[in-house]
């Protein structure tokens, strides 16, 4: 092979090498800015968290919007945690208690925590109103704190019951339709017919025909004292 034929070959190899080598970067040119790199995308802003010992509207108004609890109702649900076939929670029916029973819950008044004032205000407020006083039929059996039978409903004492549910009734719906001054006179006169009436009737249950009932009712229980 001569030197001409050499070359040839060596320039045929280099045109080769040429082709199959990549594309050359580009050659900057002098004083010219070097390209900025893109930014990276900035993250969103997190959202604001609630501050972890934030309360609820509801708890944050003040203790004073709380209705204080009746004394007489704490005493009702002692009694009915402690016999509650006895003094049975609404919706279900009282039942007509034994006459005397009074005497038998001072007993347990230390185990209740209960004095016998407040004993007996409890009582006087389960035995008032048409829940109780339904249950007063002639006939029916009164229990005692077992739950046992203890007597039977007279007919006079069923009677009794039907006329003072028979006069809230009406005391209802005349203060309902009356003027004020209309529902103090009609009260008094009421007040007195019902204190001559229990004044004439035996003591029953010491609570099934309270004197109290004469006089002017006070407020009416909570939910809880019917429960």
């Amino acid at each position: 092979m001569g030197f001409e034929q050499l070359a040839e070959l060596k320039k045929q190899l280099a045109a080769a090498r040429a082709e199959a080598a990549p594309a050359a970067k580009p050659v900057a040119k002098p004083g010219a800015k070097p390209a900025r790199k893109p930014s990276p995308p900035r993250r969103a802003a997190p959202a604001h968290k609630p501050a972890t010992d934030a309360r609820p509207a509801a708890e944050a108004r003040p203790a004073a919007d709380a209705k204080p609890v009746d004394p007489v109702v704490k005493s009702i649900g002692r009694l009915q945690k402690r016999f509650p076939n006895v003094f049975p929670k609404n919706p279900a029916p009282k039942l007509p208690l034994k006459v005397g029973i009074f005497e038998d819950l001072v007993v347990h008044a230390k185990e209740l925590s209960l004095s016998e004032a407040e004993l007996r205000d409890a009582i006087k407020t389960w035995c008032r109103g048409s829940r109780y006083w339904k249950c007063l039929v002639e006939g029916a059996a009164r229990v005692d704190l077992t739950g046992g039978e203890a007597g039977k409903v007279t007919a006079q004492e069923a009677a009794g019951a039907q006329r003072l549910q028979a006069h809230r009734a009406g005391r209802g719906a005349a203060k309902a339709a009356a003027s004020p001054a209309d529902v103090s006179a009609n009260a008094s006169a009421a007040s007195a017919t019902l204190q001559a009436e229990a004044e004439s009737q035996p003591q029953v249950a010491s609570t099934d025909t309270p004197a109290a009932e004469s006089a002017t009712p006070p407020a009416a229980p909570s939910a809880t004292a019917e429960a």
